[in-house]
């Protein structure tokens, strides 16, 4: 009678092993039942097993809830990369912003001491063209990167075509700089003129084309300044794969 209370409670009175009853239904495949239910024992080692079975599966041993376990350095590498995405959309405004807003600035007066037609584009002088070029060339590729950059969210483990896109953007970067740099020295003589070399400013007959030509400068800047962080957002993102 001792026996037979000690196995109900799922102890054996020699041993440190555990008693499982199941039901028919409960037994794995390849035991037969020989009563309704089934005894059977258990080391603790194998007991340990099972727990650490399910509890690999998703499942506690106690209840069929899942578990459900996030890595704080994933979560953390795919913030980096949306926030990359979004730098890269807001620098393709920037860029295809300012090169349309240049190359399409052009302005007509007319000269009332000389009675003749004044005509002020941006054709006229090579900084600006490369100005346009520039942000044109840079605005192309970062449409063509977008892409790939939600391909890296995807696929967090890239890092072959993250070490390429860094590059690639390092390069950009460098052409923006050059390309705002010389328009900015073009755009400071319109507005300022150079008394030493006898260039007058044209802005006070040209103001509405200086103010184009200013707007399409600080868009440029502004992106130049997104593709800083894009760099820098980059390197960051590879340096924690």
């Amino acid at each position: 009678m001792e026996e037979a209370k000690e196995i109900e409670a799922g102890e054996t009175a020699t041993s440190s092993r555990k008693v499982i009853i199941l039901d028919p239904k409960e037994i794995e495949a390849g035991e037969t039942a020989t009563s309704s239910r089934k005894v059977i024992i258990l080391d603790p080692k194998q007991i340990e097993a099972r727990e650490a079975n399910q509890i690999e599966a998703g499942e506690t041993s106690t209840s069929p809830r899942k578990v459900i376990t996030f890595d704080p350095k994933l979560v953390i590498n795919k913030g980096i990369l949306i926030l990359g995405f979004v730098m890269r959309l807001f620098a393709v405004f920037g860029t295809i912003g300012s090169a349309l807003a240049m190359g399409t600035t052009q302005e007509s007066v007319v000269s009332l001491t000389q009675l003749t037609l004044l005509k002020a584009k941006y054709s006229d002088l090579p900084t600006l063209m490369f100005f346009v070029v520039a942000n044109a060339i840079a605005g192309g590729y970062l449409v063509i990167s977008l892409p790939v950059s939600i391909f890296h969210i995807i696929s967090t483990k890239a890092r072959i075509s993250r070490i390429i896109l860094l590059v690639i953007d390092t390069v950009m970067l460098a052409l923006v700089s050059s390309g705002a740099s010389a328009a900015t020295a073009t755009v400071y003589l319109a507005h300022e003129g150079n008394t030493t070399a006898n260039w007058p400013p044209i802005c006070q007959q040209f103001d509405a084309f200086c103010q184009r030509i200013s707007g399409s400068l600080i868009g440029s800047f502004c992106a130049l300044v997104l593709l800083m962080l894009i760099v820098i957002n980059s390197a960051i993102s590879i340096s924690r794969l």
